[in-house]
């Protein structure tokens, strides 16, 4: 499991400080042992169908007792329905055993799985839907052509009483009918009713069939969690369900404690290793709607490890998160008036205040006009984004901003560079409906199904020998990371922003600044644009 590097080691090649999980550049041991791991893979086309579908892969630089330097390395779930290949770590609770627990509930439920599935194709169902549905249409049929008769009659009566023709005979046609018409309602209700009631017969033992296997399914998962018991630096263990409980009060995703950071970690405490770095990357296509590039590192994600890597590194020397402690940096406002603020948002500070304990622009002007007792910032930036930001002064003028850019005539103009093949035309739109990949916040990922429309025209400023780009982007409408994931993912420019730690690769800042806004001013009612340098 412990492999050596090729060559000695000196103290001072050594990090000084474990990676955090959730942001980094990785260390040059790490990036040395995920080139061993690389080859590895390479060596076995016999997986290469399997993770050339897309996998991640991890390694974790340890010291062993003896001072020794090596790494160990790591898969996310399972390669070929295993996950004991002698190359790698072995899992955190090994769930494949053929005489655990879970195989035998995961078969029980695929035995309820398949007994639902007889039920709902059953002939017998089928023939019952598609018979209510013809006494349905049935129904409708006699009711209609009844009504149809009905307004003739009516008609004919009606011409008779004009030429002054009043029969106690047409009265009672008229209430004849009437009362025909319930009856037929009543007659068509009936019938439908008997076969509604025997299709929920039918449906009723689906549907208990179904909660009967939802029940399985969350005890077994929760069963499964309580086996995975994860240790951390000082030595202390805590089950899954603890560990999710404590820190969201839910039980954890399915999945959790199957990558790679966790198995990596689990091992070398166990062995009694200090780990000193690591790094995840990716290797093969990319999900669909998602942006992943082969062979590049990759945060731990947060829905299923930030509390396992919270509990587990704990002892660990690790390096700090600049989510979690972005430094305060100076506001500028670029303009104000009776109305409202324009303010130069620097990178690093959020736009709104949330959940990691940094200032916010929100914070920063409430602090700075503590007598307005109304101030709402009319839209975002990214926190690693820089730009202008514009900012109301009341409710009304608030809602008047807004629907400015409801309607799209607010017009915004941003600045990025972009790295990698820059291949792309000179100029274009990109249109690439977006929403949130609810398994990775705040990753949003590309969904013709379940996406909200989202379009960015571009243009070439100019380009560099390197292979990367300096664009202006002028967006439409306003999604969360739009023009983030507008740069990288292969149905947009296929070149992520220079800094994007989410969908590219982590640099010294996010190359992407808000450079220019105009809108009409809600009172004055003249249009106004404002110009901010781009600091790269």
């Amino acid at each position: 499991m412990l492999h050596r590097f090729n060559h000695e080691i000196s103290k001072q090649e050594l990090p000084g400080q474990f990676t955090c999980p959730f942001f980094y550049v990785p260390h040059p041991l790490v990036v040395e042992a995920a080139g061993v791991v690389q080859e590895y893979l390479l060596s076995r086309p016999d997986w290469a169908d399997e993770i050339g579908q897309g996998k991640m892969f991890g390694v974790l630089v340890v010291v062993d007792d003896n001072g020794a330097v090596g790494f160990l390395a790591a898969y996310s779930g399972n390669i070929a329905n295993r996950n004991d290949y002698p190359f790698f770590v072995p899992p955190v609770y090994d769930l494949l055993c053929p005489d655990g627990f879970f195989r035998k509930g995961e078969s029980e439920i695929s035995a309820m799985n398949e007994k639902i599935r007889c039920l709902e194709q059953s002939d017998e169902y089928l023939d019952l839907q598609r018979m209510l549905v013809e006494a349905r249409a049935e129904a409708v049929s006699a009711v209609d052509a009844f009504k149809l008769k009905m307004k003739d009659s009516k008609k004919r009566r009606d011409a008779m009483r004009a030429s002054g023709i009043q029969t106690d005979a047409m009265i009672r046609e008229s209430q004849f009918e009437k009362a025909e018409l319930k009856r037929i309602k009543r007659h068509c209700g009936e019938c439908c009713a008997e076969m509604e009631h025997r299709v929920r017969e039918f449906t009723l033992r689906v549907d208990a069939l179904k909660e009967e296997r939802k029940r399985r399914s969350m005890a077994l998962q929760r069963k499964l969690f309580d086996c995975f018991v994860v240790y951390n630096a000082r030595g202390e263990k805590a089950a899954l369900t603890d560990i999710f409980e404590s820190a969201r009060h839910e039980l954890p995703p399915a999945g959790t404690g199957e990558c790679c950071a966790p198995k990596l970690l689990q091992y070398a405490y166990l062995k009694g290793y200090k780990p000193l770095a690591m790094g995840e990357f990716w290797w093969g296509k990319s999900p669909v709607g998602q942006v992943r590039r082969h062979l590049q590192f990759y945060p731990a994600c947060k829905s299923k490890c930030e509390p396992v890597l919270d509990f587990m590194l704990q002892g660990l020397d690790v390096e700090s998160n600049p989510l979690k402690n972005a430094e305060y940096k100076r506001l500028e406002i670029i303009y104000e008036d009776e109305w409202l603020l324009v303010v130069d948002k620097p990178e690093g500070m959020l736009s709104v205040p949330g959940k990691i304990g940094v200032d916010s622009v929100d914070d920063v002007l409430r602090r700075r006009f503590p007598d307005i007792e109304c101030m709402f910032v009319v839209h975002r930036l990214d926190m690693h984004t820089s730009g202008l930001l514009l900012v109301a002064k009341s409710k009304d003028v608030y809602k008047s901003l807004q629907r400015q850019f409801a309607e799209r005539t607010v017009e915004k103009e941003y600045e990025a560079i972009v790295e990698g093949d820059a291949g792309f035309p000179e100029e274009g739109t990109v249109s690439l409906p977006m929403c949130l990949d609810p398994d990775n916040r705040p990753m949003q990922i590309v969904s013709r199904e379940f996406g909200k429309e989202a379009v960015s025209d571009y243009r070439v400023v100019c380009r560099y020998p390197d292979g990367s780009a300096r664009v202006r982007f002028f967006p439409h409408t306003g999604r969360t990371h739009q023009l983030r994931v507008h740069a990288s993912h292969p149905f947009g420019l296929d070149a992520p922003i220079r800094g994007d730690m989410l969908y590219g690769k982590p640099s010294e800042r996010l190359f992407l600044h808000a450079c220019r806004l105009s809108f009409t001013h809600p009172v004055t009612g003249c249009r106004i644009t404002f110009t901010s340098p781009v600091p790269f």
